[in-house]
C-alpha cells in the first residue's frame, strides 16, 4: 500500500463523511456489533472530485499490480458502480456478481459476458469480514474465470478477513485502511489521543467490543 495514497484517500472519505467516527457514541451494525466507525463509500459517488480520485487510484493500482487483467468484476451491490467506473477508465469489459443467483429469467449470479479463462480483478468498496467478497470470488472461480486478485477502497483490517483471504489465495490491495484512518483523523483533530486505544481495541475484537 502506498502510504501517501492511503492518507489521501482516508482524508477524502472523512471529508465527504463516507466514514464517520464515534468512539464514545458507537453505531450498531445489522449484526448487532457495536462499532465506533461507520463506512459508506457509496457516498463518494455523489462527489465528482472524490469519485475521480478513487477511480484513478484504483485504476493505477490495478495497472501496477495486475497488468495482465482482462476484465473487471464488481461485487454487489456497492462494488458495482466503483467497478464500472474502473472498467471504463481501463477500457476493459465489466461484469458483476450477485449475492445469489436470480430466481427468475436466466437465473444468473454473474451478470455480463462470462468468458472462461478470462483474467479478472474483483472490485469491492469495503472489506469487513470478507464474507461477501469470498462468495463472489467462489462464484467466479466456479464459472472458470481466473481471479487474479481483489482491489478495495478501504479495509477495517480485521484479522479474520486477512486470514480468510489468504486461505482462499486471493491477493488483495486496498487504497486505505483503518490504521491510516486513525492517524489522519488524529492529525485533523476529528478524534483526540484519548480515543486512539479505544479505536484500536475495536479492530482486534469487533464482535465483543462495547458489549458491556
Amino acid at each position: 500500500m502506498n502510504q501517501e495514497i492511503s492518507k489521501k484517500i482516508a482524508g477524502v472519505l472523512l471529508e465527504i463523511q463516507a466514514i464517520k467516527l464515534r468512539p464514545n457514541d458507537p453505531f450498531t451494525w445489522a449484526s448487532g456489533w457495536k462499532s465506533p466507525i461507520y463506512c459508506d463509500n457509496r457516498m463518494s459517488l455523489s462527489y465528482p472530485d472524490a469519485r475521480t480520485k478513487i477511480k484513478n487510484a484504483l485504476s493505477n493500482s490495478i495497472r501496477e499490480n495486475f497488468p495482465e487483467v482482462e476484465a473487471i468484476a464488481g461485487v454487489a451491490t456497492a462494488g458495482i458502480p466503483q467497478g464500472a467506473l474502473v472498467a471504463e477508465a481501463l477500457d476493459l469489459p465489466f461484469i458483476y456478481v450477485r449475492s445469489k443467483a436470480k430466481v427468475h429469467g436466466m437465473g444468473n449470479q454473474i451478470e455480463g459476458k462470462v468468458v472462461k479463462g478470462q483474467k479478472v480483478v474483483v472490485i469491492e468498496d469495503l472489506i469487513s469480514t470478507a464474507g461477501s467478497s469470498l462468495k463472489a470470488i467462489q462464484s467466479l472461480r466456479e464459472s472458470e474465470i481466473d481471479v487474479l486478485g481483489m482491489m478495495a477502497i478501504f479495509t477495517y483490517e480485521f484479522p479474520v478477513a486477512e486470514q480468510n483471504l489468504k486461505a482462499a489465495k486471493v491477493p488483495v490491495f486496498t487504497l486505505s485502511n483503518y490504521s491510516t484512518l486513525i492517524d489522519v483523523a488524529l492529525e485533523r483533530k476529528i478524534i483526540d489521543e484519548s480515543n486512539v486505544n479505544l479505536l484500536q481495541e475495536w479492530r482486534k475484537s469487533p464482535e465483543t467490543w462495547g458489549a458491556s
